[in-house]
């Protein structure tokens, strides 16, 4: 039980007491629910990888968003991780495709503006299609050092660069606002520069 409960504390957001919880509950759990689970597991290690385009979760070399073609190509959001896209999904406001940095540069951390996807979101302003990037990385001292980052190399390709207005508190993460919040946050972005 304690390698368990081990294994379950090293979850993020996870706890000792939560981890303990959720231990116990799978001891006593159905063992058909536990195999579901074990096998859902397995499944998302074996089959889910990362956009080869975009850096979002996938099944196969591209996620379902940049496969859609009723999705606007003349639009990029730039989030820091796969459960951002998720959280501005919810809020349909935007139509557009992604790309996901894998983080944001913290040099606290030691992660850098090289330890992330941007030399990849480069090439895909290069065609002259997209019109318009939206910075949406989380509005903390990490996200807001990426922004800025972005910003000034975005400010050389001659794309229209806005980010996230208000609405979002500083601090937080997108992961967690809810649909109203991140829809108004979308409504109300500034222009960076044009």
């Amino acid at each position: 039980m304690q390698d368990l409960i081990d294994e379950l504390g090293r979850l993020p957001g996870i706890g000792p007491k939560s981890a303990q919880r959720i231990a116990f509950h799978i001891l006593t759990a159905d063992e058909e629910d536990v195999t579901r689970l074990a096998l859902a597991l397995e499944k998302v290690k074996a089959t889910v990888r990362f956009c080869e385009t975009c850096g979002n979760v996938a099944e196969s070399a591209q996620c379902r968003i940049c496969t859609d073609p009723r999705r606007d190509p003349t639009a990029i959001c730039v989030v820091e991780e796969p459960k951002d896209v998720v959280a501005i999904e919810r809020t349909r406001e935007f139509r557009g495709r992604y790309h996901v940095l894998g983080g944001a540069i913290s040099p606290i951390e030691g992660v850098g503006p090289d330890d992330l996807r941007i030399t990849g979101l480069l090439p895909r302003l290069a065609d002259g299609d997209v019109t318009e990037v939206i910075i949406a990385t989380d509005p903390n001292l990490e996200g807001e050092a990426t922004a800025t980052y972005l910003g000034r190399i975005l400010k050389t390709v001659g794309v229209r660069v806005s980010r996230l207005a208000s609405g979002l508190p500083v601090g937080g993460d997108l992961e967690y606002a809810d649909e109203i919040t991140l829809g108004r946050a979308f409504e109300g972005r500034r222009v960076l520069h044009a």
